[in-house]
């Protein structure tokens, strides 16, 4: 699997974690399901961006692409996105751009102007719009005037850049046609052809880059091998945006991944962009973030209460056959949990239904829940709380990655400052809900759940107690 990587001018924003979330899933739940994936992931290290981008700073282009980088993997481990296999950088593999650029040019593929060398689309008309569905013949009849009126050496519009010629104060490479550097659409294909050769089964990036970036990855690579198709299975993820608008700087709704996680819990993020089909558009709001807190948190809650049962020093017994028929509670509701599995693994082999997977977990959470509360022996209560950790432990940890360490699940987290601060007036008001619930009192406990309510806390009953958490 290769999937286009960040153009390394800037740190990484939402659509950046949406994009390497989405194929972090796929990449877990090929692993999951037995495949031995070996995943590419490049770094685009030089380009117009970063040369400008460079030039604002006053500083070197080489340093602003490894400073980029390296915040690149901190915004990517603390969204728990897996490291990839491979990480090549463009600059890497200038010789073999040179050379398969060469190769097109003698194929009748490519053509050498002042300007570099262009791809020329009509050496291959067949292969125009293989993933857009574009027609060849619609767009040069639409082109009307536009086609060399714009001072160009190109011999078409739709023609694309393979090397371009050095400009002053570029940094560039040396190559048959003069000094200059890389397209864009090149760097691709000499990556990709290095780990895979002539064929592979997945290539992924933004939907953005369907065209004309894949587009022309196809066009050089078939051109270049005689092979087609060069990829078996293009995929690509659905944008972000913000409030139902692009996320753009000059509306002043982009989001780095730093800014977002200075207000939101990483996981939480992370819960939010995954409760969405891959392909599926995001529009990110307050709604979406305040409902992935509240899901993601009842999810911990569980599991890390569960964590704690199953723990606990006692002899393990046998749990009852899991048969979502039977009139014994804890064997229908295993038979649930069962069902819940298969239900989710169904939604990530029906092209990686992330959105109907996170369903069944948060299902399963309920169930759990209702079972830990329903007055089950110590020694079933223990038994069960292990199967639902492992339950929970095989989806939401090892295929979504929303879990964190059983390490960390069981520290003791530091005090919420908002929770310190409310936390003597919240416990008055639970003992005197609790004497007026013993006394029957009824318009006094709802008087003080109201009360509760306003204040932001959610009371929830257990066996050992009520619990309470600030929404």
């Amino acid at each position: 699997m290769y999937v286009c990587g960040v153009t390394v001018y800037d740190r990484c924003h939402l659509g950046h974690a949406r994009c390497y979330l989405a194929f972090d899933l796929i990449h877990r739940w090929l692993e999951v399901s037995g495949f031995d994936v070996h995943y590419v992931q490049n770094f685009t290290d030089i380009d117009d961006k970063i040369i400008q981008r460079a030039n604002e700073l006053g500083g070197d282009w080489k340093k602003l692409v490894d400073d980029n980088i390296a915040t690149y993997y901190e915004d990517m481990d603390a969204l728990n996105i897996l490291r990839a296999d491979d990480y090549p950088r463009c600059t890497d593999y200038v010789d073999d751009m040179i050379r398969i650029t060469q190769d097109l040019i003698d194929k009748g593929h490519a053509y050498q102007t002042d300007e570099g060398v262009y791809f020329h689309i009509d050496s291959a008309p067949e292969k125009y719009g293989a993933l857009t569905g574009q027609n060849i013949e619609a767009v040069r009849s639409g082109a009307g005037g536009r086609v060399g009126a714009t001072g160009s050496a190109k011999k078409d519009h739709k023609d694309f850049a393979l090397w371009k010629a050095a400009k002053p104060g570029e940094p560039t490479w040396d190559s048959p046609w003069g000094p200059g550097r890389p397209g864009w659409h090149i760097e691709c294909t000499a990556m990709s052809m290095d780990y895979f050769g002539a064929q592979f089964d997945i290539h992924g990036g933004g939907h953005d880059l369907r065209f004309p970036h894949h587009e022309a990855e196809i066009f050089q690579g078939e051109c270049h091998t005689g092979c087609s198709p060069v990829v078996h299975h293009w995929l690509h993820n659905g944008f972000v945006n913000i409030d139902g608008e692009k996320m753009s700087k000059s509306l002043g709704n982009f989001w780095t991944i730093q800014d977002i996680l200075e207000k939101v819990d990483a996981m939480v993020l992370r819960f939010s962009l995954i409760n969405a089909h891959y392909r599926s558009p995001i529009d990110m709001n307050e709604t979406i973030l305040k409902d992935a807190e509240r899901n993601y948190n009842r999810l911990l809650e569980n599991y890390v209460r569960a964590l704690k049962i199953s723990t606990e020093e006692i002899a393990l017994v046998d749990l009852p056959k899991a048969d979502i028929t039977s009139q014994q509670p804890l064997s229908r509701t295993l038979g649930m949990l069962e069902k819940m599995a298969e239900g989710f693994a169904r939604a990530m082999d029906d092209d990686f239904n992330s959105r109907e997977a996170i369903a069944k977990v948060l299902g399963a959470v309920r169930e759990i829940g209702k079972t830990l509360d329903s007055g089950l022996d110590q020694a079933d209560r223990h038994a069960f709380a292990r199967y639902a950790v492992e339950w929970l432990e095989e989806t939401a940890g090892a295929v979504l990655g929303v879990l964190p360490s059983r390490e960390m699940a069981l520290a003791e987290p530091e005090e919420d400052p908002r929770r310190a601060e409310v936390a003597d007036e919240v416990e008055v008001l639970l003992v005197a809900r609790s004497e007026a619930r013993t006394t029957k009192d009824w318009a006094k406990a709802d008087e003080i759940r109201d009360q509760l309510k306003a204040m932001g806390v959610v009371v929830k009953d257990t066996p050992d107690g009520p619990a309470w958490s600030l929404e």
